[in-house]
């Protein structure tokens, strides 16, 4: 296995700026994409994103075309949504939601007008109506109310039980101008790429031989909100790493992000093949430069990010 230890300086982290994705979802690259971008290749004819998630990464690719596949079809048909609207049109239906449903709307009036502020939050004036939103959204789903639902859910996240239905509680910030901008830029960005947007097992992505792969998955080593109920396990990650060799047999460059260790917990399967298959891993971060997994004396709540190619 090749062990790369890159540290990016102040200067590279400000040298581009990326596009944030309005939606917060868990385990989103946006922080990383000045660590992770720069191992891409410079050309790049499709980029194909097998667990696109928040959109942080294939949004801000520099290629020709890009393929952005998540299985989570709530947050496909909104990205579909966006790129097929104006960003007026956008905003409109969101307002009308808002209004719709009584919600506070904090960039317009401050906090004063519910009685509260800053730090006390949004949380108890919008709860009731939030409620009626959610379920009517579990009701009669739709994208764009999807969306103005994650506005008002707890920490602008995303989370479905095991009969399909949202049911993450309220948050105690509402549309705030941040959020607005957010959303703005992804969507204008959207409209100048030319992007499909698929929601599939990852393995049923027709992959053209002159794609570029970055892959996102599950993480075996963590207990993360979409790991848990036995969402990914130990097959699925064999399958995962079968799938990525069959890539390299085509001569197929990709790159996985993942987590070699996390709080204690190893993936020793990750950690193995990258040793059997010789891949390059870059550790992401300047600050795991030394705990790395062969390190004894590393610290045990540690999360060893890293970024593996197969060039």
């Amino acid at each position: 296995m090749n062990i790369s230890v890159d540290t990016f300086s102040y200067l590279d982290l400000l040298q581009k700026e990326f596009i944030k994705s309005p939606l917060n979802y868990t385990g989103g690259k946006f922080k990383l994409l000045n660590q992770i971008v720069p191992f891409f290749p410079k050309k790049i004819d499709t980029f194909v994103d097998l667990f696109s998630g928040g959109c942080n990464v294939a949004i801000n690719s520099n290629a020709n075309k890009i393929v952005a596949n998540d299985i989570n079809k709530e947050v496909i048909e909104l990205y579909e949504y966006f790129k097929n609207n104006s960003i007026k049109k956008i905003k409109t239906e969101i307002s009308n939601l808002i209004k719709r449903y009584n919600l506070s709307e904090s960039s317009k009036f401050g906090y004063e007008k519910y009685n509260t502020n800053s730090r006390e939050g949004l949380a108890s004036y919008n709860k009731e109506n939030y409620l009626r939103l959610r379920e009517d959204y579990n009701s009669n789903p739709n994208p764009i109310m999807f969306y103005t639902l994650v506005i008002f859910a707890f920490n602008n996240q995303i989370r479905f039980n095991k009969n399909g239905k949202f049911n993450l509680p309220v948050n105690k910030r509402d549309f705030t101008s941040n959020m607005q901008k957010n959303l703005e830029l992804f969507v204008n960005r959207l409209k100048n790429l030319d992007i499909e947007f698929k929601s599939t097992d990852f393995r049923k992505v027709s992959i053209p031989d002159d794609s570029f792969v970055y892959l996102d998955p599950p993480y075996l080593a963590t207990t993360a909100s979409y790991n848990e109920n036995g969402g990914w396990n130990e097959k699925l990650e064999e399958e995962l790493l079968d799938y990525l060799d069959s890539l390299t047999s085509r001569g197929i460059k990709f790159a996985l992000s993942n987590v070699l260790e996390s709080k204690g917990n190893k993936n020793q399967l990750l950690i193995d093949w990258c040793k059997s298959k010789n891949y390059k891993v870059n550790y992401l971060n300047h600050s795991y430069s030394n705990c790395n997994y062969q390190t004894k004396n590393r610290d045990k709540n540690s999360t060893i990010e890293v970024l593996i190619t197969n060039y």
